[in-house]
């Protein structure tokens, strides 16, 4: 066998055991093969096997991957040895929210096709905004405890009154979920104006005066969002809502 093929060839052990299939081993196995490893792909399907397998290689956890005579390790160990990006458990990230307001905007436009046979307008915006907020209303209502727990770090009126942070997420979704049907303006928008105001103020004062680092609570408290921008944008969307609304109303 020549080096360059012995270099293209991987030895995998990954768990397949009867009560759980190891989701890292498959996806080191998908990994190594679009990279153009032939992969020599080792089951561990019992405890024993696994137990033996790390004591005899002094290893803690499977999947272990070795490329040639060389131990990489594991799936992250794999990744960074094919030059890939590896994803830390602390590393800060937009693309929760991002995704949010991008299935927001293409749910607007999905309902406006249906109501007016037209992809765009002014009613499309207020959707938005309103899908939006309730699709981040629900993120929150997922584990309220968590997000009031992070909301705490520099909501002003939560550190005033704590169970304002447990509210807080049933207030955003129901104004959301009103705005989208267009009714009950009188409830959706002092909820919207209120807590957007409030959210706005906090985030300012927090990011831009004290320049404080936080993670946003803004897609709930398991999020890795760093609290800035984006956080002060969902703040302005429901002030934005909460006037334009009753003045719709008032104009029509």
């Amino acid at each position: 066998m020549s080096r360059d093929t012995d270099n293209r060839t991987a030895t995998l052990y990954r768990m397949v055991m009867p009560d759980h299939l190891c989701p890292f081993g498959l996806k080191t196995r998908a990994l190594l093969e679009r990279e153009g490893y032939q992969v020599d792909d080792n089951w561990l399907e019992t405890k024993e096997d696994k137990d033996s397998f790390m004591e005899r290689h002094g290893v803690k956890t499977t999947p272990q991957v070795w490329i040639g005579a060389e131990r990489i390790g594991g799936y992250e160990e794999v990744r960074a040895h094919l030059g890939k990006s590896v994803k830390r458990d602390d590393e800060t990230t937009y693309q929760p929210v991002l995704a949010i307001f991008a299935v927001g905007f293409l749910m607007a436009l999905a309902v406006s096709w249906a109501a007016f046979d037209t992809v765009f307008t002014l009613r499309t915006v207020e959707w938005f905004i309103a899908i939006s907020m309730t699709l981040l209303g629900l993120q929150k209502l997922q584990d309220v405890e968590s997000f009031s727990t992070m909301f705490l770090n520099y909501d002003l009126l939560a550190q005033r009154w704590v169970r304002y942070g447990k509210v807080y997420p049933f207030g955003e979704t129901l104004a959301g979920v009103l705005m989208i049907s267009g009714a009950l303006v009188w409830i959706s928008s002092p909820i919207a104006l209120f807590i957007g105001l409030v959210g706005a103020v906090s985030v300012f004062k927090a990011v831009y005066i004290e320049k404080r680092e936080l993670k946003c609570a803004c897609v709930g408290g398991g999020s890795n969002v760093p609290l800035g921008f984006i956080s002060l944008t969902e703040n302005l969307m429901m002030i934005l809502m909460g006037l334009w609304m009753p003045a719709k109303a008032l104009l029509m």
